[in-house]
C-alpha cells in the first residue's frame, strides 16, 4: 500500500514537471476556456469537475453566499435544514453535534450515510460520530452544493444518501471587507469578520468567527471559535496552486436526556439521576473539540491532452470528553493524510461532447483513544491504537449521445484495511494486539439526462453503493467487553434507483420532482446482549423509498415563493422485523416560505417547517406506546438592506419557533436495552428564539 502511495506521488510530480514545458506548445482546447451558456449555478461535487446543474442526473441544490447572508443563520445546520429530504437531530440544541439524515437514513445508525466535504476534502472520519458543523465559519462560504443520491463511484465510502460540498471563498479584485454580528435568545452572540481579494497573480481570503450560546437547557452551553484562509497563485491560465487552511475549537456541555415525566416537570433541566436507566445526573458532562484542516491543490492544464488536479490533504481531530454520568473520561486524537489526484479529459468524439474523469483517493488515518479513571486524568486505565488505510480508484465518463441526451457511466474499486490493538489495565481480558481486517468494495453507476426547453431536464440513474464499517463498529475498546474485534462484520451495500425532472413552465417558475428507491443489505446496528454489553451486527435487508418535490416562483419586484415536500419510508424487508418501519425516519417533511419585497428596501420573510412523527430509537417492532411527535415551526424575519456607495448594509430581526412549540428531535424506547419498566427518553429542543443582526460589506 505504501509503495503504491509513493508511486502516485512520483507520478504526480512527474506530470507537474513536464506540464509547464508543454504550455507553449498546446493551448487549451478552443483557446481560452470556452464558456457554455450556463442556465443555472455551477456545481463541482457531482462530477468532481465543473458542470452545469441541469446536465447532472441528480436532484441538486446550490446555496450561495447571498442566500446564507439573508437566512439569519448562525451555522451550516440552520442553512441546510430547510432543504428537501434533509433533517437534523441533536442532543442538546448544540449544532456542532447535529446528526444529518438525508434520504431517510436517520435510523439508529445514521452516521456515514451522507458525505460532507470542504473544498472537495471529506470531513467524515472513520469513527462513528457526526462532523463538527461549527468548524466552517459561515462568512467563509462561497456556496454549498447538495447532490442527493448515490455517489459511491466518485466518492466511495459514505456517499449513499448524497454528497454535500462546502466551497470556501476565493479572492477576486480589490479587497472586500465584511463584518457582522448576530445576537439573540439564550445568550446567543455571533461575530464574523473577513477580507477577500486579489493582487496580480495572487488571490486571498481570510475570515474569523466567534459563536456563543448559553443554551436553552441547563448545562447546554457551547462556544466556538474558528477561522480560515485561502491563498492562490495563478502562474498562468494553465497552472495554479491553492492552499486552504481552517481551524476550530468548540467547547460544549451535554445536558443529557429526560423522561416524559421529567419534561413535564421542567423540560429545561439537565438529566437527573435515573436509576431505571442506570445513569447518574449529568452535572458535569462536557466536551472540547479541536479541528484542523489543510488542503494543498495543484491544477495543471495540458491543452488538448486534458487537465490534472492533485490535492494533498490533512485533517486533525482532537477531542476531550468528560461523561461523569457514565464515569467515562477520554481523549481522542485522529489524523487524516490523503492524496487525491485526478485526470480530466474533455474532448469531442465524432462531434459529440465527451468528458472523462479518472482518479485515485488514498487516505491514511491513525486513531488513538485513551480512557482515564477520573476527570483529573492522573491515571490512564486503557488505550487503543487503530489505523485505517484506504485506496480507491474510479473512472466516470459523460457522453452526449445527442446534444440534448447525456449518458453517464462509472466504476469504482476500493480497498480499506483496519488494524487495531487495545490495552485495558482494569479488565485484562479486554486487551488484544495486532488484529486486522481488510474490506473490498466496488460500485457501478449509469445515468441518463435529457435536456429540453431552455432550462429543463429529465433524468434517471442506477447505482450501487457501499459503506465500510467504522473503526468503533469493528473494534470494542470502551471497557464494556463483548466482541473485542468483530471479524464477522461486513460492509453495508445496496442498490439505488431514481428518476426525476426539473421543469420551468414559466421563466420564473421552477418545479422539481424526484422519486427514489434504495435497497440496502447488511446495514449495521448495535445488538445488546446485556445492559452494558453487546456488539454491532449486520441487519437484514432494508428499503428506503422516497419522493422529493420542490417549487420556486419569482414574482419580479414583488415576491419570491419557495417550498418543498419530502416523503420517506424506510422499512425492514425480511427477518424478525419484516415490513416494520425503521426508527427516527419521519414519513413526511415540508418547508415553505415567501420573501415579500416591501418599500424602503425592506424584505419580510415568513417561513414554516413541518416534520412528521417517527418511531423511537430501538423500537424495532414498532410497539412502543409513544412515538417521536410531529411538530410545526413558524419563523419570521424582517430585513433592511440599504446601500451607501460601494458599501452594503444589512439589518435583520427574526423570531424562530414563533408559537413556542415543545418538541424533541430524538427519542429512545429503552425497553430492548434495559428491560421492562425502563422509560422512554427524549432530548427537548429550544422554544421561541428572538434574534437580530447587522452586517457590512465594503
Amino acid at each position: 500500500m505504501h509503495k503504491f502511495f509513493k508511486s502516485i506521488v512520483v507520478l504526480a510530480v512527474f506530470f507537474l514537471v513536464i506540464a509547464p514545458g508543454g504550455f507553449t506548445l498546446a493551448a487549451p482546447q478552443g483557446g481560452p476556456q470556452e464558456k457554455a451558456i450556463v442556465m443555472e449555478e455551477v456545481v463541482v461535487t457531482a462530477t468532481r469537475d465543473t458542470e452545469e446543474v441541469r446536465k447532472i442526473p441528480a436532484n441538486v441544490s446550490v446555496i450561495t453566499a447571498k442566500d446564507i447572508e439573508k437566512s439569519g443563520a448562525t451555522n451550516v445546520v440552520e442553512v441546510l435544514e430547510k432543504l428537501e429530504s434533509i433533517q437534523f437531530r441533536d442532543y442538546s440544541g448544540n449544532s456542532s453535534q447535529s446528526v444529518i439524515d438525508l434520504r431517510g437514513f436517520g435510523g439508529d445508525n445514521p452516521f456515514g450515510k451522507t458525505l460532507i466535504m470542504l473544498d472537495g476534502r471529506r470531513l467524515n472520519r472513520p469513527d462513528m460520530s457526526s462532523i463538527n458543523w461549527l468548524q466552517i465559519p459561515l462568512n467563509n462560504i462561497e456556496r454549498i452544493e447538495v447532490v442527493r443520491g448515490a455517489s459511491s463511484v466518485l466518492y466511495g465510502d459514505a456517499a449513499i444518501g448524497g454528497v454535500i460540498n462546502i466551497i470556501t471563498k476565493k479572492g477576486e479584485g480589490k479587497p472586500r471587507f465584511d463584518a457582522s454580528v448576530i445576537a439573540g435568545s439564550y445568550g446567543l452572540h455571533n461575530e464574523r469578520v473577513g477580507v477577500a481579494g486579489s493582487d496580480d497573480k495572487w488571490t486571498y481570503a481570510l475570515n474569523g468567527e466567534n459563536n456563543f450560546n448559553s443554551g436553552y437547557r441547563d448545562r447546554s452551553q457551547f462556544s466556538s471559535k474558528g477561522g480560515g484562509l485561502n491563498f492562490g497563485y495563478n502562474a498562468s491560465e494553465l497552472f495554479n496552486i491553492s492552499l486552504g487552511l481552517s481551524f476550530n475549537k468548540t467547547d460544549y456541555q451535554m445536558p443529557g436526556y429526560l423522561t416524559q415525566a421529567q419534561m413535564e416537570q421542567d423540560r429545561r433541566q439537565y438529566q437527573p439521576a435515573t436509576p431505571a436507566l442506570f445513569s447518574s445526573a449529568a452535572t458535569s458532562d462536557e466536551g472540547s473539540d479541536k479541528y484542523t484542516n489543510a488542503n494543498l491543490g495543484i491544477k495543471s492544464i495540458l491543452g488538448s491532452m486534458g487537465e490534472i488536479d492533485i490535492n494533498f490533504l490533512y485533517g486533525n481531530k482532537d477531542l476531550q470528553t468528560n461523561m461523569t454520568s457514565w464515569s467515562q473520561f477520554s481523549n481522542t486524537k485522529m489524523d487524516t493524510y490523503g492524496i487525491t489526484p485526478k485526470y480530466i479529459l474533455a474532448k469531442d468524439i465524432f462531434g459529440f461532447n465527451n468528458k472523462l474523469v479518472l482518479g485515485l483517493d488514498y487516505y491514511n488515518e491513525p486513531y488513538e483513544k485513551e480512557f482515564f479513571s477520573s476527570l483529573e486524568r492522573t491515571t490512564k486505565i486503557s488505550w487503543a491504537n487503530l489505523t485505517r488505510d484506504s485506496l480507491g480508484y474510479y473512472i466516470r465518463d459523460a457522453f452526449s449521445i445527442l446534444k440534448t441526451l447525456i449518458l453517464n457511466v462509472g466504476y469504482r474499486s476500493e480497498q480499506a484495511s483496519i488494524k487495531a490493538s487495545n490495552t485495558d489495565t482494569v479488565t485484562t481480558a479486554n486487551s488484544f494486539t495486532n488484529q486486522d481486517r481488510t474490506y473490498n468494495a466496488e460500485a457501478y453507476e449509469a445515468g441518463l439526462t435529457w435536456l429540453f426547453g431552455k432550462k429543463s431536464k429529465v433524468f434517471g440513474k442506477y447505482s450501487t453503493v457501499y459503506r465500510i464499517p467504522f473503526l468503533d463498529e469493528v473494534v470494542s475498546y470502551n471497557g464494556f467487553g463483548g466482541t473485542l474485534f468483530n471479524n464477522n462484520l461486513d460492509k453495508e451495500k445496496g442498490v439505488s434507483t431514481e428518476v426525476g425532472t426539473e421543469i420551468y413552465p414559466l421563466d420564473n417558475l421552477k418545479i422539481g420532482l424526484t422519486v427514489f428507491r434504495i435497497d440496502m443489505e447488511d446495514e449495521i446496528s448495535w445488538y445488546a446482549t446485556g445492559t452494558y454489553t453487546g456488539y454491532n451486527k449486520n441487519q437484514d435487508k432494508t428499503r428506503h423509498d422516497g419522493v422529493e418535490v420542490s417549487l420556486s416562483y419569482l414574482w419580479e419586484k414583488w415576491a419570491r415563493l419557495y417550498g418543498n415536500f419530502t416523503y420517506h419510508k424506510a422499512t425492514y424487508e425480511n427477518g424478525p422485523y419484516n415490513q416494520k418501519e425503521m426508527a427516527l425516519v419521519p414519513n413526511r417533511m415540508a418547508n415553505a416560505g415567501v420573501e415579500i419585497y416591501l418599500p424602503y428596501k425592506l424584505m419580510l420573510r415568513p417561513e414554516v417547517r413541518y416534520v412528521g412523527d417517527a418511531f423511537l430509537s430501538q423500537d424495532y417492532n414498532n410497539i412502543a406506546p409513544d412515538k417521536l411527535d410531529a411538530y410545526t415551526l413558524y419563523n419570521v424575519y424582517l430585513f433592511y438592506k440599504p446601500s451607501f456607495g460601494k458599501a452594503n448594509f444589512t439589518a435583520f430581526l427574526g423570531v424562530e419557533n414563533l408559537t413556542d412549540v415543545k418538541y424533541s428531535s430524538f427519542g429512545s424506547y429503552n425497553v430492548p436495552a434495559y428491560g421492562t419498566g425502563a422509560p422512554s427518553t427524549y432530548y427537548p429542543m429550544p422554544g421561541i428564539i428572538y434574534k437580530g443582526g447587522l452586517s457590512f460589506v465594503f
